[in-house]
């Protein structure tokens, strides 16, 4: 980095917004599912025809109170509704019926580690409010049309704090976040199909200043790879404007993914440009002590607990237990794996390489992998015990596994690929081996103890995998002394 960028010190606040996995919309009871055919989840309620009136959806207040439990949040008990007032063809009200001064969670943190250490991100709230429509400007070539099927699902608007000062952190933050909701089971976390959006508020300052610089918001970013690279490219074009005397303007700009820049939508609205106001169609809702400790008694374990046990009491290394945890299905799995075996490491080993690799090829996730927990067990207790080796346990015993209910010894026995214990039967093949490379063994004696495994090796495959490595390296090491 030049002088000029390494002068500065970049200020990121995050919003995301994050679609609730409820069945229906937060005030009514059309369908809340993704997909469908245009404006066919809709109603005269989402639609916000005169004479309808919405109800509150339990389900949605419940996962917003989950989310927040689970960063930390104080829970607000007294809580209403406002109506966001502006207009926008997408939204049928012509508001947007949200929570202002009384969010339903309020502040909190996202623990996130990357390169430079770990830290907590701040949280400014959580708070609830209905989703608008969704323009479609590639149906008619001179008209742009409205999908209503959205309008009125639940969201819950995640804000943080502006705490981060790299996009490492904004993308640390958003992947930690993705993997709470999904843990939670209160969002798919699915950007890609727009369940969960994020915005932007970038702005940068000279190091060692307190006060903040002018504030850029970017939006349109489907992923978030492009929300660090949409970080990367306004920070960038902040400064260099800021250096040729230029002049910041608050503004909405939408970052474009296919040339990694971003261009100017709108200047920048504030709080009050909206006319907050108390929604008259909706009452108050208080929610009590008992109706919290509910929610927060059905919490799951979630990534960082998990992580730490198995770092602490599974004695796994710290990359193991985060590769393990990113995926809640995969989390699962391996709860129930060391539920049966106490062999933690050679059940992340599985899991992360041949359980893995099945998967990758498969194009499938945890929640269709054919072998059961109980049966992995079964498998690796077969290797722990010296039956079979590894190497055949994974290439040759864990596909059969994969399409049959057989047990795993059933399958080696049926095989033939049980390990052979017996040194009258492996000695012969050490001889072989050993009068097939007599420079090599010259070489051994010589000092050249590295050729060991070049030995093991031929071993191995002479006897297609079945001689025993333990007792193949024993016989070896007596052998070679002469």
């Amino acid at each position: 980095m030049s002088d000029i960028y390494s002068k500065y010190e970049t200020v990121i606040g995050l919003e995301v917004h994050a679609q609730l996995l409820t069945d229906s919309k937060l005030f009514c009871s059309d369908s809340a599912a993704f997909g469908g055919a245009p404006n066919t989840h809709i109603s005269a309620i989402s639609l916000a025809h005169p004479g309808t009136l919405p109800r509150m959806n339990r389900k949605a207040a419940e996962y917003a109170i989950k989310l927040g439990l689970a960063c930390h949040c104080e829970i607000e008990k007294d809580n209403y509704f406002a109506r966001k007032n502006y207009f926008y063809p997408d939204l049928p009200k012509g508001y947007q019926v949200s929570q202002h001064t009384a969010p339903i969670c309020k502040g909190g943190y996202v623990p996130v580690v990357t390169d430079a250490g770990s830290r907590q991100i701040q949280l400014n709230r959580i708070h609830l409010e209905e989703d608008a429509g969704k323009l479609l400007h590639d149906q008619d070539p001179a008209n742009s049309y409205v999908d209503y099927n959205r309008a009125g699902v639940p969201l819950v608007e995640i804000v943080s704090e502006p705490d981060m000062h790299t996009s490492d952190e904004a993308y640390a933050y958003l992947t930690e976040l993705r993997r709470l909701v999904r843990y939670l089971g209160v969002c798919d976390g699915n950007m890609e199909e727009g369940s969960m959006r994020c915005d932007a508020n970038i702005s940068v300052r000279i190091k060692g200043t307190t006060t903040l610089g002018t504030k850029v918001e970017v939006k349109n970013m489907n992923s978030i790879r492009n929300v660090k690279r949409a970080i990367d490219n306004e920070v960038k074009r902040q400064i260099d404007l800021i250096e040729a005397g230029g002049t910041l303007v608050q503004e909405t700009r939408s970052f474009d993914a296919a040339t990694g820049s971003s261009f100017s939508l709108r200047s920048k609205e504030e709080a009050n440009d909206y006319r907050y106001f108390p929604e008259p169609d909706l009452a108050p809702f208080h929610l009590t002590d008992e109706f919290i400790a509910s929610i927060k008694a059905t919490l799951p374990a979630l990534p960082e607990e998990l992580i730490q046990k198995y770092i602490t009491v599974f004695g796994l290394p710290e990359y193991d237990a985060r590769v393990i945890c990113d995926d809640k299905g995969t989390a699962d799995y391996f709860e129930s794996l060391t539920a049966i075996t106490t062999q933690y490491k050679a059940a992340a080993n599985w899991m992360l390489g041949p359980v893995k690799s099945w998967l990758n090829e498969h194009s499938e996730d945890i929640s269709r992998f054919p072998v059961t927990p109980a049966a992995l067990a079964a498998l690796i207790q077969l290797t722990d015990s010296g039956k079979v080796s590894f190497s055949i346990a994974s290439s040759r015993i864990l596909p059969e596994m994969t399409s049959t209910s057989e047990d795993p010894l059933s399958i080696a026995t049926r095989l033939n690929l049980l390990q052979d214990t017996n040194a009258d039967n492996i000695s012969p093949i050490i001889d072989e081996v050993l009068a097939k490379y007599p420079d090599k063994v010259a070489a051994f004696r010589g000092g050249k103890k590295g050729l060991l495994s070049l030995f093991v090796g031929e071993v191995m495959k002479l006897s297609k995998g079945k001689a025993d490595p333990r007792l193949t390296n024993e016989l070896l090491a007596e052998k070679l002394k002469g």
